[in-house]
């Protein structure tokens, strides 16, 4: 596959330096994409360039993910108005051997061909280099006037944040660039990939190439992926949507996908799938002549669910949307984790009553209307019974005799109860 053809119909380019295609199709090449290890996790503001890197490995060249330890520890102006919280290096190396793991799911590190994908840590090679050295080597080759060109400077400096630019910040343009060189001297790198926010950076670094090693090198950029209302693209009310289970259970990671808009939809499955494009074309005609099956977005949903998680936490999310929105049975109910159970009945009341309640083998009329007041009256609760209209998770009760006990617990402390069809209430033993 040609990768800039292919990365031009997914709508994943936004800059491109003259020459980039020419040289992609001249030999297998080298390019990296910088990932700073903030967090122990990727979220998926990031897949759009881990995306670009699986495509680029796919196309038979090489990519290399730099972990920015160093400049992790220093924070990047592009596109931020406040100076990143600075991490030690403790942190910075766990947060190192988790993304890693996680890139592994996108990139084939085991391969023995030229083209294996390699993770780099830029720590390796700044922890020895002295302050000294850094501006006698590297700085002495960029002006300051060249620096403060970048837009990503001009803003801050320009009075737009009422912190200004630290120092700091101000020499990440470099360390950055020098990276580039450095994986330019000792990895044969010859591209830098990166958002569109980066562009000032990258081309800092093609510019330190020229100058010092009279070498070529290129650069290309995605677009920031945004949402059609304007939003910011994977935040959610409650933050970031991440790609570790831990911070963001497969549950909600397939929801997100699931509830993006059509017109989000049909940019994304270009984006943040490996779907071809006859596929895709299918795909958005059946959405367009029925788009109240929302195609797109379960195809969507599934792919990156898979791609993410796994095929059985993604069937596992299917089976979880059921639960709330369509027929499900209390085996399906007791497979949710506790995570997953909340998740799904986010927002739900919630009653907290005492473990009490199971020894002294409590009926359900008296558990509904006297140990927690979900209905008013026990006649309430009776009559509802007799219509058919109770369920006791997943199950409809149909004697009001009916005794409480462990086997009616959810992960060991829940009762999901159901009034009616769309009636939910929890309630938790203590």
């Amino acid at each position: 596959m040609n990768f800039v053809e292919e990365l031009k119909w997914r709508g994943m380019i936004q800059d491109i330096m003259p020459g980039t295609e020419e040289q992609l199709n001249k030999e297998i090449t080298t390019a990296y994409l910088g990932i700073d290890p903030t967090a122990d996790s990727l979220h998926i503001g990031h897949l759009c360039g881990v995306m670009m890197l699986r495509h680029f490995q796919r196309c038979g060249h090489k990519p290399i993910a730099l972990i920015g330890g160093a400049t992790g520890m220093i924070g990047d102006p592009s596109g931020k108005s406040t100076e990143r919280n600075l991490l030690d290096e403790k942190t910075l190396q766990h947060n190192q051997s988790a993304i890693k793991k996680q890139l592994s799911k996108f990139l084939d590190f085991e391969r023995s061909t030229a083209n294996a994908a390699e993770t780099v840590n830029n720590y390796e090679w700044m922890k020895n280099f002295s302050f000294l050295d850094f501006v006698r080597d590297v700085g002495k080759h960029i002006t300051v006037n060249y620096m403060m060109a970048k837009d990503s400077v001009k803003k801050r400096l320009n009075g737009e944040t009422r912190d200004g630019l630290s120092f700091t910040e101000f020499t990440y343009q470099l360390l950055q660039a020098y990276d580039f060189l450095y994986l330019h001297t000792h990895k044969n790198c010859k591209l830098q990939m990166g958002g569109s926010d980066q562009w000032g950076n990258i081309t800092t670094g093609t510019e330190l190439i020229r100058r010092t090693a009279g070498g070529e090198a290129f650069a290309l950029t995605c677009p920031l992926i945004t949402k059609a209302d304007g939003g910011k693209f994977g935040k959610t009310e409650s933050g970031n949507i991440w790609l570790d289970a831990r911070y963001t259970s497969p549950y909600k990671f397939y929801q997100f996908w699931l509830n993006v808009s059509d017109e989000d939809a049909k940019r994304y499955i270009k984006i943040f799938t490996l779907i071809d494009k006859t596929e895709i074309e299918k795909l958005a005609a059946e959405q367009d002549a029925m788009p109240h099956l929302r195609i797109l977005q379960k195809r969507l949903a599934k792919e990156v669910t898979c791609m993410v998680h796994s095929e059985n936490d993604y069937n596992a999310a299917v089976e979880a949307s059921q639960i709330l929105f369509g027929k499900s049975t209390f085996e399906s109910l007791a497979k949710l984790d506790e995570q997953t159970f909340l998740t799904v009945f986010e927002g739900v009341p919630q009653y907290e009553i005492s473990h009490s309640i199971i020894d002294e083998q409590t009926n359900i009329v008296e558990l509904l209307a006297t140990a927690t007041n979900i209905f008013a009256s026990k006649g309430e609760v009776r009559k509802l019974v007799a219509g058919g209209g109770l369920s006791i998770n997943k199950q409809k009760i149909e004697n009001t005799d009916k005794a409480i006990t462990e086997n009616d617990l959810l992960n060991k402390k829940y009762i999901l109860i159901q009034k009616g069809k769309k009636d939910y209430y929890i309630i938790k033993i203590c």
